[in-house]
């Protein structure tokens, strides 16, 4: 057990960006997709380009993660908080479905990262890990995933000013009732937390310096022999994050549109049930990260999932606004409170010099999987299928746990891996 102020100043900065990060992406993980209806995108149009950005970010962080490899990891993180800003002061200005389908896919909008840099996440990760031994990863990691979830919530609250702005006539309070124009300053909390972030990245010390040719790269059989077994880590990394990033995109970026024709109501009763379960899940997390110091990080992640993957079969059948509301709660807190220790797991299976490809690949294998999932969401939301989203969801979660458990059952309590 530690205490925060024992963190190293550079973790401390990294981990307060994301929570200015994920203010705005909460705001927008509840509006976005209603903010798309109330101009008029039916959802299959949502759908298909939230699945794009997702596909664009997850090519960008492939190259963006082997890249930071080489060189240092704070221009990347920069340049992230530069684009983000380009393009919520672009939304803002700007509802033309053409150039604001460009903003969202180039920025990310509406996916919910919970304070991640995006395509840019590899790097982020890579460098939180500088200062932060393997024993400590997987509460260090669960930690600052909380604080993403907590900023979440702070900015799923604000999620609710478009309603209130709007002057109800109606006591049903429709969500069509809702200008798009209300929406719309959402993007300027995003603008403003990118700002805020440059100057705390710009002052947060790096001592990574990229990949020296001489001896750390040299080749030999002992470099060799590890990067065989690095390699054979990350494969199983990659086939098992296709099944989770399937998942993720049936039952993920969706949600506030399907609890809006589900049940009927608008961004002041989802934003509410949003930010709950965005605080919960960070007081998961931090609970998450306590609980892989103990019985490590595998078990914790396995025992937290199987939990939310029950709970995401019973979800869609539910047929109460407030139980069903309970239950995502409930879900996120598991499912999404063990993000932390997966992303420590991931850190610890490569040495320093090889993590921002590892994180990439983590982001890739996710991503694209994830991305194929919104469209045909939509699709089957357009049709009435309102409950088999879900349940193909639930399936590649099922397989994704089994395996997961099974192939890093070594990886329960990683140790420092050995440099050259």
């Amino acid at each position: 057990m530690f205490k925060l102020k024992e963190l190293h100043p550079t973790t401390k900065r990294l981990i307060l960006a994301r929570t200015f990060r994920s203010i705005g992406q909460g705001a927008l993980a509840v509006d976005m997709t209603l903010y798309l209806n109330a101009l008029g995108w039916n959802a299959f149009h949502i759908g298909l380009v939230l699945s794009v950005a997702g596909i664009f970010g997850a090519l960008l962080s492939l190259g963006v993660g082997i890249a930071s490899d080489r060189i240092r990891r704070r221009p990347f993180l920069i340049t992230y908080e530069i684009i983000v800003f380009v393009c919520s002061i672009t939304a803002f200005l700007s509802e033309q479905s053409l150039i604001l389908s460009m903003a969202i896919i180039a920025a990310g909008f509406g996916r919910g990262a919970n304070g991640a840099a995006g395509p840019f996440s590899p790097v982020e990760q890579a460098w939180l890990a500088e200062e932060v031994s393997a024993a400590r990863r997987g509460h260090v990691y669960s930690l600052n995933t909380a604080f993403g979830f907590f900023g979440m919530g702070l900015g799923a609250l604000l999620g609710m000013i478009p309603e209130l702005l709007t002057v109800w006539h109606e006591e049903g309070k429709a969500l069509s009732a809702i200008h798009a124009s209300s929406y719309r300053f959402l993007f300027i909390i995003v603008a403003v937390a990118s700002i805020v972030n440059i100057l705390l990245i710009l002052k947060a010390k790096e001592q990574y310096n990229g990949q020296r040719r001489n001896s750390v790269l040299k080749e030999d059989q002992k470099e060799n022999l590890i990067i065989r077994q690095e390699n054979r880590m990350l494969k199983g990394l990659i086939i098992l994050n296709s099944f989770n990033g399937l998942a993720v995109g049936f039952t993920g970026p969706l949600i506030s549109y399907w609890f809006a024709i589900r049940f009927g109501v608008g961004p002041g009763s989802i934003a509410p049930i949003m930010a709950a379960a965005f605080f919960i899940t960070g007081i998961s997390s931090v609970l998450t990260g306590r609980l892989s110091d103990r019985i490590g990080i595998v078990k914790s992640v396995v025992w937290a999932r199987f939990i939310g993957l029950l709970l995401l079969i019973l979800l869609p059948v539910i047929p109460f606004y407030w139980l069903a509301s309970l239950i995502y709660i409930l879900r996120s807190a598991f499912n999404r409170g063990s993000v932390g220790a997966r992303q420590a797991l991931t850190v610890g299976l490569v040495r320093d010099k090889r993590r921002g490809l590892a994180t990439s690949l983590n982001a890739v294998s996710m991503q694209l999987p994830q991305s194929v999932g919104p469209s045909i969401a939509g699709l089957l939301f357009r049709a009435g299928q309102l409950e088999l989203p879900f349940y193909i969801g639930a399936l590649c979660q099922g397989v994704y746990l089994v395996m997961y458990g099974l192939f890093f059952r070594n990886q329960n309590k990683p140790v420092e891996s050995e440099e050259l």
